[in-house]
């Protein structure tokens, strides 16, 4: 009995290994294949990059049709699960070389951020190089010091990128903690905001949804527009503003799991 027991428990210790063996491998190929991929992507024309992806697929070819009709480019993002957060960095980042009317406003909220997020209980020794180095960009940005290769250079840097990541998600925390009573209506389960938080928001390479994109278009008063195309009956890809009723200053595509860039025509 002893020996039938101990060999049932060695096959499936076996069949554990097995499992893990194959998990481990498959996450290998999943990094390899993303880290072949640009953190950030050059602009490529919209609807010869969709076409030539889509080309044996009818449903996807008529969508990228219907949204070739209101932007012109598409940048990709590495889909690494902080593409929501770098996608949003770089567009609103590049909008403001150009834009100056947003800027103020938006380094208004940003530069005192930091004690916002202190005195939600954030440790500040936590906080301070992530800041410093989302600031130091969006200064050089504000001074005219940035040029158009150097921002996209910046974001291809592993270091200098995953930080701005970091400090988003953080901000995005730390809105939706403030605002726990609000923000509670969009979570599943019985988990605390700060929970939530702690699993799904602050980690990096977690994947974002809707309540990571209103939590922080609301945070930093940047319109996005998201433009989410699926396999679902409208022949039009369909639009979702955050906050709802805003201007959009960041337009960006979502297919299932991913986030990109997308340039007004």
């Amino acid at each position: 009995m002893g020996d039938a027991t101990g060999e049932a428990e060695a096959k499936v210790d076996a069949q554990v290994n097995q499992d893990v063996l194959i998990m481990e491998q498959q996450r290998q190929i999943e990094e390899e294949i993303s880290e072949a991929i640009p953190l950030v992507g050059a602009k490529e024309d919209l609807l010869g990059t969709l076409e030539k992806e889509y080309i044996s697929d009818p449903i996807y070819s008529m969508k990228a049709k219907d949204l070739s009709s209101k932007y012109s480019s598409i940048r990709r993002t590495r889909p690494d699960g902080n593409c929501f957060f770098r996608a949003f960095a770089y567009a609103y980042f590049e909008r403001l070389l150009t834009c100056k009317d947003d800027y103020k406003g938006f380094y208004d909220i940003v530069s005192k951020s930091k004690d916002d997020l202190i005195e939600l209980g954030f440790p500040q020794f936590t906080l301070e190089d992530f800041y410093e180095t989302f600031m130091e960009v969006v200064e050089r940005i504000g001074s005219g010091d940035m040029t158009q290769d150097e921002l996209h250079e910046l974001f291809n840097n592993q270091g200098q990128s995953n930080y701005i990541v970091v400090y988003l998600r953080l901000i995005t925390s730390g809105k939706l903690q403030r605002d726990a009573d609000f923000y509670l209506n969009f979570i599943d389960g019985n988990r605390t905001m700060t929970a939530f938080c702690h699993q799904e928001v602050e980690p990096m390479f977690k994947e974002s949804d809707h309540i990571h994109i209103i939590a922080l278009s609301a945070a930093l008063n940047v319109g996005v527009r998201v433009r989410y195309m699926d396999r679902g009956d409208s022949a039009q890809v369909i639009a979702h503003d955050f906050p709802e009723g805003s201007a959009p200053a960041v337009h960006l595509l979502y297919r299932p799991g991913h986030y990109d860039i997308l340039y007004e025509q």
